[in-house]
């Protein structure tokens, strides 16, 4: 196939996992905006809370991720039974995690509090998350079937599902946050509630799908579910829990950079939460690609195409290099606009959290470059079934680097939250050169697959 070929397919494939990633980061966006109307207290309380699901959510989806290569290079070996045998694993993987870690939300007060988070804060984040935590099982069901119909090239269902959470999550956030149309003013539990019914929503879309598609009917995906399949269950595990670890170094370092600004004040926090809401925003679109990449790389790497793989991942690259660029002009050029569409126009802090979100707008445009090629990075080398050593380069270069640097930086220094930020920027792109240097040395490749004529390089 032709590089054009490539970029071809990867848009076809990778444009509705964005669109979906945009519509469901849109769910937490809404989140954002409607609890900035209604009270600055309560929005600082949801970026905690928001932070604290995600890094827990993000690491258990670990074993849904790697339900997407495993299937994808199934699939490229035409293996119609480890398709299913991976992916009924991931889903026992991701309840098992799930109901693991529901103790973590129904005990969250006491634990921010430790954490020196203000203690009425941590109180409020508590009552949003002792509802949306339960959201977690359905969240991670729903990623699994995700990266399942993503691997089988199956993602206009994904992305329609998506939309349709966001349309009930807006309704449901506008009549339980606010006590709109005969309903009671819940405030942050409305929005906790709003959350776990488009959560609900989206598994039973993608369900009925995946079960009902005559296409999709071959792979017997939920028949005699309840069986086990230890070798499945320990594939899945060996090649998740690396990609849950990764993924929790990550997120976890912006969980980190919110404890920090949580040190220094409440409007701090929550200009760090409007500033990174939109920079997430952005990087759903790298995600998307990072997904679609990680497919296309699934399917090389299980026909043996070399070629194939080389020429994906050149186009995957240069396709998260544009939107980077685009990004960059955006933050630089309307950051105001940009911050000040999450608050209350007659907020008395409005003025303070503009100024602050705007510096840090600034910092965000530097890493977008960084962000998008560590996400890229990875999502190539776990297309060819390389987790472990990217999970010691992501660590190290979040945590020994990034978190230390953000500290120094942003207190020992007295930059303030934009000194934390460029601590996050140093991090990125250590993670982002290490990642490619081993994606294309090949290293990656020749140490976890079965030797292929034309593969290994």
């Amino acid at each position: 196939m032709t590089y054009k070929g490539h970029a071809r397919a990867t848009l076809a494939l990778g444009l509705p996992l964005v669109g979906s990633h945009v519509a469901q980061f849109a769910v937490h966006v809404t989140d954002t905006i409607m609890l900035g109307w209604y009270g600055i207290a309560e929005l600082a309380a949801v970026v905690l809370g928001a932070s604290s699901f995600f890094v827990i959510f993000i690491m258990g989806s670990g074993f849904a991720l790697a339900v997407m290569p495993m299937v994808a290079t199934a699939a490229g070996a035409d293996d119609d039974v480890q398709v299913r045998r991976v992916t009924r694993m991931g889903i026992w993987l991701s309840l098992i995690y799930g109901v693991l870690v529901l103790p973590l939300f129904w005990y969250s007060g006491s634990l921010l509090v430790v954490l020196g988070q203000n203690p009425d804060i941590a109180a409020i984040t508590q009552d949003y998350l002792r509802i949306a935590g339960f959201g977690i099982l359905p969240a991670l069901l729903a990623m699994v079937m995700k990266s399942y119909l993503a691997a089988l090239e199956r993602t206009q269902v994904v992305l329609w599902a998506t939309i349709a959470s966001v349309v009930l999550n807006a309704g449901l956030n506008w009549m339980l946050i606010f006590g709109n149309w005969g309903a009671p003013e819940l405030g942050v539990r409305g929005a906790a509630i709003a959350t776990i019914g488009t959560q609900l929503l989206s598994l039973v879309i993608i369900l009925a799908y995946s079960a009902l598609l005559p296409s999709l009917r071959r792979y017997t995906l939920f028949i005699r579910f309840w069986r086990p399949d230890w070798g499945a269950f320990a594939d899945v595990f060996r090649l998740g829990w690396p990609i849950g670890l990764t993924n929790l170094a990550e997120s976890a370092l912006f969980a980190a950079s919110a404890l920090m600004m949580g040190w220094i004040g409440t409007r701090e926090l929550a200009a760090h939460g409007i500033a990174l809401e939109i920079a997430s925003a952005t990087f759903m679109v790298h995600l998307g690609l990072s997904n679609a990449a990680t497919v296309r790389a699934g399917r090389a790497f299980g026909a043996g195409d070399q070629t194939g793989l080389r020429r994906g991942g050149v186009i995957a690259i240069a396709l998260s290099v544009g939107v980077a660029c685009l990004t960059i002009l955006l933050f630089l050029g309307i950051p105001e606009v940009l911050i000040g569409a999450f608050l209350n126009e007659t907020d008395p802090a409005r003025p303070q959290i503009i100024a602050i979100g705007v510096s840090l707008l600034a910092v965000a445009a530097l890493f977008q470059l960084a962000d998008g090629a560590q996400v890229m990075a990875l999502g190539l080398l776990r297309g060819v079934q390389d987790t472990r050593v990217p999970l010691v380069i992501a660590a190290c270069s979040y945590w020994l680097v990034g978190v230390p640097a953000s500290y120094v930086l942003g207190f020992t220094f007295g930059l303030g939250g934009p000194g934390i930020w460029l601590g996050l920027v140093i991090g990125l792109v250590l993670a982002a050169v290490l990642l490619m240097v081993r994606f294309w040395t090949g290293k990656g490749r020749a140490a976890v697959m079965v030797p292929r004529a034309g593969l290994i390089p």
